[in-house]
């Protein structure tokens, strides 16, 4: 199991419309291949901060299979223009 965190940086006034279209996003990621589950944090000390959590069966299940695909189109589209900057994404594994 591989755990993709992303440290989402939403544009300020934006937050309640990010979190609507995160609503919607929902369905695409949960439906992809290799998913597994995820959490959207949201920061206490930093109002638009949020951490997306996602737990992938393998690491080429998020670069290859969710990146690549036509549904990752569709995640850019409508979550995309509310980042600045563009989110840091980092991969773990369990030692």
């Amino acid at each position: 199991m591989i755990l993709e965190v992303a440290t989402l940086d939403v544009i300020p006034g934006k937050e309640k419309a990010f979190e609507a279209d995160f609503g919607k996003a929902e369905s695409i990621i949960s439906s992809m291949q290799g998913y597994l589950s995820h959490e959207l944090k949201r920061c206490i000390e930093k109002n638009n901060r949020y951490l997306l959590l996602v737990k992938w069966e393998t690491l080429e299940d998020h670069e290859v299979g969710f990146r690549k695909s036509a549904e990752y189109q569709e995640w850019k589209k409508l979550l995309h223009a509310y980042y600045d900057p563009f989110p840091s994404v980092e991969h773990y594994e369990s030692l």
